[in-house]
């Protein structure tokens, strides 16, 4: 007997190797050789391949029977493997350990590497644990346990095990952002002078929760839903401190409990607090909480939102010196940016007029969009007025409203009814909104920022705003089904964590020149395996290397060890 390996075409096209037992036999007088058993692929094999040949032969020199040797069982271990890898990295498991006890830290890591790598409830946690090699430090396999319950198919005694690790984290979350913050700030060496803030809501189905739960402005266009407002603080990139309120908060309403939250736990005694334009004016940067950062010292810097803000048109219109080019971080000049300093109303407020050719080809375009749209509409009404369908100057008045809010006409054309026919023109605000294309303002009273600074810590509130996007939809913030504030509160910071390590795999690869996000390579890294096969009464467990994406993000991250601790036991 010996091996062989053939190769087979999968479904999707990809080749892959199978070993096979054969055997050479005598028949009709000529030898031939005949399959005993396919023992399945090669790269899943290949760990314990040696071992199989020596074991083919007992100590007599005697082959086994091929009936012994078979494929028990194959899990994926990848991404959990660096998930964990990361969670000790950034000092997590120390953290926890310190705060809650190692219990803590191993079923808190579940959750995190569950939401991170198969976002779902904790009902969901269950199907994950039965897919992928998910264990503690010591090497034990957490599974799930399984039990008929109608529609619920766990066990409610293990289920009951995350809820308490969620009701453990609400409980340290304000000691483990800290940690954490001091953690990041010596192994990153964080600058602490800007401070980027952003809010975002989440929905609840059903009630939700007593005090969090209400109806408020949903930025997921869900008005009819109950939601809580989240609000992410990041300091270079890194996320670290989140905050939850109320769904019927006004986003100003957040930002005094931010500022002194900044100063109590986290020590900092100034900071430039960095909001986006859709906030100031209206929304979460007002006068007031421009004045109360003023009184505590802190410095701050916003857009200013173009149509909400009269003066806006005028700080454009003095826009008239010298432009200033905004180096792009890749050197290329492509979608370039320009910048200068104007004149501001107010002693000590300085204002910034930024132009972007991406921006202005960007709203070009959806100008010229809906301007078309709404012409054609005014058109046809117009023609259904011409010929007497449409009569009475009120109903006249009401049609041409619907078509003007539609595309944000109103923007662009004016229409008046004369001689029983409906005229339309362009609007004279139209030049206004020509000029406002492609700019924007900021607004700040740091003198020691130059325009080119201004603008390049204004463009870092695009990584607050990829962080929601992260929370809300590859994490799944989104919806939110627990009853109890300390859940809800737990949920989210479970997310936060989770976008925490996805932050830190995308930071390796980058440096490690893998192009991959973390998402890619998470979905990379399920080809490393845990397989077990049996031979005779033995069971030998070996570990693949992956296919060789997977070996590009391992080596990105420097994990050369791919086994896991060996323990036998489950919990």
């Amino acid at each position: 007997m010996f091996l062989r390996t053939v190769k087979a075409r999968g479904r999707q096209g990809e080749t892959h190797e199978y070993v096979r037992l054969v055997e050479s036999v005598w028949e009709n007088g000529r030898s031939r050789q005949r399959v005993v058993a396919s023992l399945g692929r090669k790269d899943l094999l290949a760990p314990h391949l040696d071992d199989l040949v020596r074991l083919l032969q007992d100590r007599e020199n005697r082959w086994v029977r091929a009936a012994e040797v078979r494929p028990q069982e194959s899990v994926s271990w990848g991404p959990f493997l660096v998930v964990s890898s990361l969670w000790r990295e950034l000092g997590l498991e120390e953290i926890l350990d310190g705060l809650g006890g190692q219990s803590l830290s191993d079923r808190a890591l579940v959750l995190v590497a569950g939401r991170l790598c198969q976002p779902a409830s904790e009902h969901g946690l269950a199907w994950w644990l039965d897919t992928d090699y998910v264990c503690d430090r010591e090497g034990r396999r957490w599974l799930p346990r399984w039990e008929e319950h109608g529609r619920v198919r766990v066990n409610p005694s293990w289920l009951q095990r995350w809820y308490r690790t969620l009701d453990e984290l609400a409980k340290h979350k304000e000691g483990i952002e800290k940690a954490l913050y001091l953690k990041l700030r010596d192994l990153f060496s964080l600058e602490v002078d800007m401070v980027f803030y952003d809010l975002t809501s989440s929905y609840f189905e059903g009630e939700g929760p007593m005090h969090l739960a209400e109806y408020g402005y949903s930025r997921d266009g869900r008005p009819d839903n109950r939601q809580v407002l989240v609000g992410m603080v990041m300091v270079n990139g890194w996320p670290v401190a989140h905050h939850v309120f109320p769904g019927n908060w006004p986003d100003s309403r957040t930002v005094k409990d931010v500022v002194d939250d900044l100063e109590k736990r986290f020590g900092l005694r100034r900071v430039v607090f960095v909001a986006g334009a859709r906030f100031a004016g209206g929304g979460m940067v007002t006068t007031d909480n421009i004045d109360l950062l003023r009184r505590k010292g802190h410095g701050y810097l916003v857009g200013l939102q173009r149509r909400r803000r009269e003066e806006v048109y005028h700080f454009i219109e003095r826009a008239t010196g010298e432009w200033v080019e905004c180096p792009s971080p890749s050197g290329m000049k492509i979608g370039r940016t320009w910048v200068q300093e104007v004149k501001a109303d107010e002693p000590g407020v300085r204002v910034f007029v930024v132009k972007s050719e991406e921006r202005l080809a960007y709203e070009q375009a959806m100008r010229l969009s809906a301007m078309e749209h709404t012409r054609v509409a005014l058109d046809r009404l117009a023609s259904r007025v011409e010929r007497g369908r449409l009569k009475a100057p009120e109903k006249i008045g009401a049609a041409v409203g619907r078509v003007l809010s539609r595309h944000h006409g109103h923007r662009y054309y004016g229409w008046e009814l004369r001689e029983g026919k409906l005229h339309y023109f362009e609007h004279p605000n139209l030049e206004r909104e020509k000029a406002y294309e492609g700019k924007y303002l900021i607004q700040t009273e740091e003198r020691q920022l130059t325009p080119v600074e201004a603008v390049a810590a204004y463009k870092e509130l695009s990584e607050v705003e990829r962080a929601f996007r992260n929370l809300k939809d590859v994490i799944r913030l989104r919806p939110i089904y627990h009853r109890q504030d300390s859940r809800v509160r737990a949920h989210i910071f479970v997310a936060a964590l989770a976008f925490l390590l996805q932050h830190a795999l995308e930071r390796k690869l980058k440096l490690g020149g893998v192009n991959l996000s973390a998402r890619e390579a998470l979905q990379a890294l399920r080809t490393v395996q845990i397989v077990d096969t049996g031979v005779g009464e033995e069971t030998k467990r070996g570990c693949t290397a992956g296919r060789s994406w997977a070996r590009k993000v391992l080596g990105a991250l420097g994990i050369t060890q791919l086994s896991p601790p060996q323990a036998t036991e489950t919990i």
